[in-house]
């Protein structure tokens, strides 16, 4: 997949928003592929709503990943705009597309609230800037991802999530989230 992860003017800054707003961007189109990748690889989805939450679920993850990634480049205020912009930008993303697919709806407060429950609980496993997430956290993940893909998905997901989505999912945001910031 290829992703621009560079602005089109150099030398320009760029506002904490401004940046959200292309790592958002950024974020759905990963999640979007992380999900192709699972049905190329012969895990079935069957509705849109199931594609939908597995979506939910690697933006969740990817966020988290963002935040840790970025921590250091922002003062606590700046912080909090990055994050509230990116999740804004994204909830607007997934919404959008829960819409055309599943009808009207407040899908954001849903959207958030999950990210919420996710990011307290992805808190609690380590990560390391040269090695990206830990074990642990690699298999909560694919287990919740397990919890959507249904019973015949269930007992080999994880491992996919573990091996190679979490893998592809850490090469896209190394190569793109930090140009963002030059």
């Amino acid at each position: 997949m290829r992703i621009k992860s560079r602005w089109s003017k150099r030398g320009k800054t760029h506002t904490v928003e401004e940046i959200a707003g292309a790592v958002a961007f950024i974020t759905w189109r990963i999640a979007g592929n992380c999900l192709l990748s699972l049905e190329n690889n012969d895990f079935q989805t069957d509705t849109h709503e199931q594609r939908l939450s597995i979506i939910s679920e690697f933006l969740i993850f990817t966020i988290h990943m963002i935040d840790r990634m970025t921590i250091e480049n922002f003062d606590e205020n700046e912080r909090v705009r990055f994050i509230t912009e990116l999740v804004t930008k994204t909830s607007k993303h997934l919404e959008d597309n829960k819409r055309d697919l599943m009808g009207s709806g407040e899908y954001r407060d849903d959207f958030v609230a999950l990210l919420n429950e996710r990011i307290n609980d992805y808190a609690e496993f380590s990560y390391d800037e040269k090695d990206g997430p830990s074990f642990p956290m690699k298999r909560f993940f694919g287990d919740k991802m397990a919890l959507i893909m249904g019973e015949k998905n269930q007992k080999w997901v994880a491992d996919q999530i573990i091996e190679i989505e979490v893998r592809d999912i850490m090469s896209h945001l190394r190569k793109s989230v930090p140009n963002l910031f030059k």
